[in-house]
């Protein structure tokens, strides 16, 4: 099969719908598909990452942007990522599909609905949507919402009523890291000890979540041995920022850019201090008891459901770290037992049969 991507990364989307391509890009390559990417070179962008993996990149050229356009989407929150209209944006894309027909189109793009979709639609076999939002109607074969609590009801009028749902962290596509860390990852989280904490704020951080972090710390009482590991992208715009805050931490405190082996860093750490995005399916299947910070307001939903089952602490300010970091060693080994119930990171053999099936 020919399996084409659309999805974007930016300062201001994020590096999580990209990261997630690319890990679903890389079981099908396995399977011996052919996946090319079309993206636009947003400020922040990870088309060199998509090409250095091996994977056809096809940038889509930007379009001065028409605020009062009849194509614009009006009722979509998410309507200024895509940096044109959806009308251009589909254009642009069938330039492209017209010429290669694939077998399938995948989508995930929170700027993107129906109304696009229906303008690709004959230049490809079927089309996946990933999403987490269950905000607009989409024309799909197969959609995939890997939120937790998430339901195939929430999606009840918004697809076709052939469309294919898959609903639930379940179904995470995770690397097979994580999978592969597991095991270990939960035998070492039995005593409850505070000596590593992991800073994952996501890998753009636009609003400098991650120094704020680091500044609370300080206010907290911890064991002068605790090492601080900060993981962040190299594409966030305040990492000189957070480097400097670093070497004037009491505290051993590395900031790692660009992390190759995310898996490891997690199983390493006894608490995570993060946001409330899709690194939480990792962190689960780890059963690493995290601090959870909403830092976007996709986000709210995930942090409240993890939160109701007892699977991460939520954060509403700041200024409840120290108490939280001073109760962690009484709380992280049950946090850790609910949170590894959440999913197994077994979820892209499940995504990847269905989508073999269909």
């Amino acid at each position: 099969m020919k399996i084409f991507f659309r999805v974007d990364a930016s300062i201001q989307i994020g590096a999580g719908h990209v990261m997630r391509c690319l890990s679903l890009a890389d079981r099908l390559k396995k399977k011996g598909y052919q996946c090319i990417f079309l993206s636009r070179p947003h400020t922040g962008h990870l088309n060199d990452l998509i090409a250095s993996k091996g994977y056809g990149i096809q940038p889509i050229e930007f379009d001065e942007f028409d605020s009062g356009s009849k194509h614009k989407l009006v009722w979509n929150a998410h309507a200024h990522w895509l940096g044109a209209t959806w009308h251009s944006d589909a254009e642009k894309t069938n330039l492209v599909l017209g010429k290669e027909l694939p077998d399938w189109l995948i989508v995930d793009h929170y700027a993107l609905d129906s109304c696009w979709e229906k303008k690709v639609t004959p230049y490809v076999g079927k089309i996946m949507v990933i999403d987490d939002l269950a905000d607009r109607k989409h024309e799909c074969d197969f959609l995939l919402d890997q939120t937790f609590g998430r339901e195939s009801s929430d999606y009840s009028g918004l697809v076709p009523t052939s469309c294919k749902v898959l609903t639930g962290a379940h179904y995470s596509l995770l690397r097979d890291e994580f999978t592969e860390w597991r095991e270990k990852s939960l035998r070492r989280r039995e005593n409850g000890v505070l000596r590593n904490i992991l800073i994952s704020m996501g890998a753009m951080d636009k609003d400098n979540y991650t120094s704020n972090v680091m500044k609370a710390l300080r206010s907290c009482n911890l064991p002068d041995d605790v090492v601080i590991t900060v993981v962040m992208g190299s594409n966030a715009p305040w990492i000189s920022d957070v480097m400097k805050i670093a070497a004037d931490m009491p505290w051993d405190t590395k900031v790692k850019v660009d992390v190759k082996s995310m898996a490891k860093l997690m199983c390493d750490a006894d608490l995570a201090i993060g946001a409330a995005g899709s690194t939480s399916w990792e962190r689960c299947t780890l059963g690493l008891p995290s601090i959870q910070i909403v830092i976007a307001k996709n986000q709210r939903f995930i942090a409240h459901s993890l939160a109701e089952v007892g699977a991460v602490k939520a954060l509403e300010d700041l200024y409840q770290l120290p108490t939280l970091i001073k109760t962690a060693p009484d709380w992280m080994s049950l946090v850790s037992q609910n949170c590894r119930l959440i999913t197994d990171g077994k979820g892209m053999d499940k995504v990847v049969s269905k989508l073999e099936k269909l």
